[in-house]
C-alpha cells in the first residue's frame, strides 16, 4: 500500500491544519487505496481562541494538538524521511503559515521550519509527488521556488499570488473545485478555503487533488 505523508501544523484553522482540510485529505487518502502517515513539528506555537478569533497569549504545541486530528497516531515529523513515504500532502489553514513557516508575517521574505523544509526537498530530489491544499502551496514555493519554479494555486488572491511568484515560483488562478498540476515537478495543488463557500466545495477540490498526488505515482 502506498504510503502518503500529511503534514500537520497543529490542530484550528488560526493557530494550525484546517480541521476539514485535514479529513478530506485522510479521506481521499484512504478512499484512494493509500496509506496516511501524519506527521507534524514538535513546536509550540501561539493559540487562538476559535470562538473570540483572538489570540490568548498562551501557547500549545503542534505535534500534541495535530495528534488529535491523527487520532494519535502520528509522528514527530523530525523522524520521517522521504525514504518512508510515497507522496506527501499538505493541508491548509494558518499554521501553515504561521507554525510551518513564518510566510504569514513575512510574505517571501519568509522562513519555513527546517524538518519541513528538509522533508519537501527531499521529497522533491526524490521526484516523489507533492500535493499543497489552501494556503499551503506557499510553503512549497518558499522551499521549492528558486530551484523548481513550480507552478501552484492558491485560488486568485493577487496579493497572496504576488508573493508567491517573489519566490521563484508561478501561480496559476484556479477555481476551488479544481486544481493545478506540475507534472514536470509532481506538485498539485487546489485553494479549498481560499475560495470556498461550502464545504462540499472544498471536498471536491481536495479529493480531485489527492486522487491527482497518487496518480502521479
Amino acid at each position: 500500500m502506498k504510503k502518503i505523508g500529511v503534514v500537520l501544523s497543529g490542530c484550528g484553522v488560526r493557530d494550525g491544519s484546517e480541521i476539514h482540510e485535514a479529513v478530506f485529505a485522510l479521506l481521499a487518502i484512504d478512499r484512494n487505496g493509500a496509506e496516511a502517515v501524519c506527521m507534524a513539528p514538535n513546536a509550540d506555537f501561539p493559540e487562538t481562541n476559535h470562538l473570540t478569533m483572538q489570540e490568548t497569549g498562551n501557547k500549545r504545541n503542534a505535534l500534541v494538538e495535530a495528534a488529535r486530528i491523527a487520532r494519535g497516531n502520528i509522528r514527530d515529523i523530525s523522524a520521517v524521511q522521504a525514504a518512508d513515504l510515497d507522496a506527501v500532502v499538505l493541508p491548509g489553514g494558518f499554521g501553515a503559515v504561521k507554525n510551518l513557516c513564518d510566510f504569514a508575517v513575512k510574505g517571501a521574505g519568509a522562513t519555513v521550519h527546517p524538518e519541513v523544509a528538509r522533508l519537501l526537498r527531499e521529497m522533491a530530489a526524490a521526484g516523489k509527488p507533492i500535493g499543497a491544499i489552501c494556503i499551503a502551496p506557499a510553503v512549497v514555493a518558499m522551499v521549492l521556488g528558486k530551484d523548481k519554479a513550480p507552478t501552484l494555486t492558491i485560488g486568485n488572491d493577487a496579493g497572496t499570488a504576488a508573493e508567491i511568484e517573489k519566490t521563484g515560483a508561478r501561480h496559476q488562478e484556479c477555481p476551488v473545485t479544481e486544481f493545478v498540476v506540475d507534472r514536470a515537478n509532481k506538485i498539485v495543488s487546489t485553494p479549498a478555503y481560499m475560495l470556498a463557500h461550502r464545504i462540499s466545495e472544498t471536498y471536491e477540490g481536495i479529493d480531485k487533488c489527492v486522487k491527482e498526488v497518487i496518480a502521479l505515482l
